[in-house]
């Protein structure tokens, strides 16, 4: 038997134009032309959000085959021709790379798939993988694209995961709005949800399976198995041409770029986290309408901030007061001369809340109104009866508190690919398991 063939491609798009998850659909309908045999759907793996160099959502993918020895040059070939010509290579910013790997996945190059996708990492480290591994590299322009060429490899999916059908325009539709049938999507939604997820933002009706700018997708269906996104595919109309279409089983809606740090003072910039702290400074509503609250722990303190984007998400941050043991997710934006270091919020877990003790004037022992201060030190006096009390003081008061214990999201719209809706939470899986439906691409 043929050893598996592992191709990883990234870094083809740019903010004006192009889709990786497109180059790879592309070459999709070639090898099956030219006789290979897939043994996985194609991975699409979302890799760090926080990375300041990344493209929209960065995206890298990889495609898993067998083929005749004899075709493994023509497939190269194709592959090199295809990632070239759908890239945009004029872009100072885009570096299209394409990784290739012949046989099984080392533990190693696992390791530094997971990096990349909860940190940072380097082209030194990326090259240094692909020479000790034998992973051929072709870089097409810069160095930088192998770094996720090669992660698309190592991340299997071997744990959590989920589907992905992504339906693609014409090239004469993609600079003009796309024409997908909203109330179709909402049927699909309420006929196939919670398989499905993320489809649209109930606070403001907007679809969320079309994107906004000017790349080949036309939507994108996310679900639990290939079966639910291609059944959701079914009922969505679509009021123009659609090019082609490809289910991906991705880390999308996962949770899989977070890790979970023992301290607060270990948060470096551009590091996807969850830390545990206890509300430290009480949440204020800044310029733009962003909600600031201070986290802290035994080794340091934070500021957390929800963004006007997270919509009613802020309401909930806003409600935390000093005490509130919390658990924070979301990414560290680094500190500037007049911004401190920041985790930008993408949920939150309330674990534990401090009592909301306030304190009240006591009432009239004679009336039953409440009394006024006589002035420091002097007690308490009713307006209303006259009666003066010197020795009153004032009385805590326990206040039922509005937010309750447990984990809160903001509304779809501002969730991130990687982010795992709550939707998904009881449902991960752990491993690998799939089988394939047909079809499962077009063509």
């Amino acid at each position: 038997m043929s050893p598996i063939l592992h191709i990883g491609i990234d870094d083809t798009d740019s903010p004006r134009m192009g889709c990786t998850t497109y180059v790879a659909a592309l070459i999709v309908d070639e090898l099956a032309r030219l006789g290979c045999t897939f043994v996985d759907y194609p991975n699409l793996i979302r890799l760090n959000p926080n990375v300041p160099w990344k493209t929209r959502g960065n995206g890298a993918v990889c495609l898993r085959f067998t083929c005749d020895e004899k075709k493994i040059s023509s497939v190269m070939r194709s592959v090199v021709r295809i990632v070239k010509g759908n890239s945009d290579m004029t872009h100072k910013r885009t570096d299209p790379a394409i990784a290739c790997l012949r046989g099984d996945i080392p533990t190693e190059l696992t390791m530094f798939s997971k990096k990349v996708i909860r940190s940072i990492a380097s082209v030194k480290e990326a090259e240094k993988i692909a020479k000790r591994f034998k992973i051929y590299c072709i870089r097409l322009k810069g160095r930088k694209g192998i770094i996720g060429a090669i992660a698309a490899i190592g991340e299997t999916l071997q744990g959590d995961h989920t589907s992905e059908l992504i339906a693609y325009r014409v090239p004469k539709n993609r600079s003009s709005l796309r024409r997908v049938d909203k109330e179709s999507v909402l049927r699909m939604d309420g006929e196939t949800r919670p398989t499905t997820f993320n489809n649209f933002d109930p606070e403001t009706g907007r679809i969320l399976i079309t994107p906004r700018g000017r790349d080949p997708i036309l939507y994108g269906i996310r679900g639990e198995n290939p079966e639910a996104v291609l059944r959701g595919h079914g009922i969505v109309k679509a009021n123009e041409s659609v090019e082609r279409w490809v289910i991906f089983r991705t880390n999308h809606g996962t949770d899989d770029h977070l890790s979970r740090l023992p301290s607060i003072a270990e948060a470096s910039p551009y590091q996807p986290v969850i830390v545990t702290g206890r509300v430290s400074a009480i949440p204020i509503t800044i310029s733009g309408g962003h909600v600031i609250v201070g986290l802290s722990d035994n080794s340091g303190e934070i500021d957390c901030a929800a963004y006007e984007p997270t919509g009613s998400f802020r309401d909930i941050v806003r409600k935390l007061i000093l005490g509130d043991l919390v658990e924070a997710y979301g990414g560290i934006r680094r500190g500037t001369r007049t911004h401190l270091r920041t985790l930008n919020l993408e949920k939150i877990k309330v674990l534990d809340l401090a009592q909301d003790i306030r304190f009240e004037n006591p009432r009239c022992s004679k009336c039953g109104k409440r009394m006024e201060s006589a002035g420091r030190g002097q007690g308490f006096r009713c307006q209303k009866c006259k009666m003066e009390d010197h020795n009153a003081r004032k009385i805590s008061v326990v206040v039922e508190r509005t937010l309750a214990p447990g984990m809160y999201l903001p509304p779809p719209r501002a969730h991130r690919h990687l982010t795992k809706p709550i939707t998904r939470y009881g449902k991960e899986k752990t491993s690998a398991d799939f089988s394939f439906i047909e079809p499962w691409h077009s063509p």
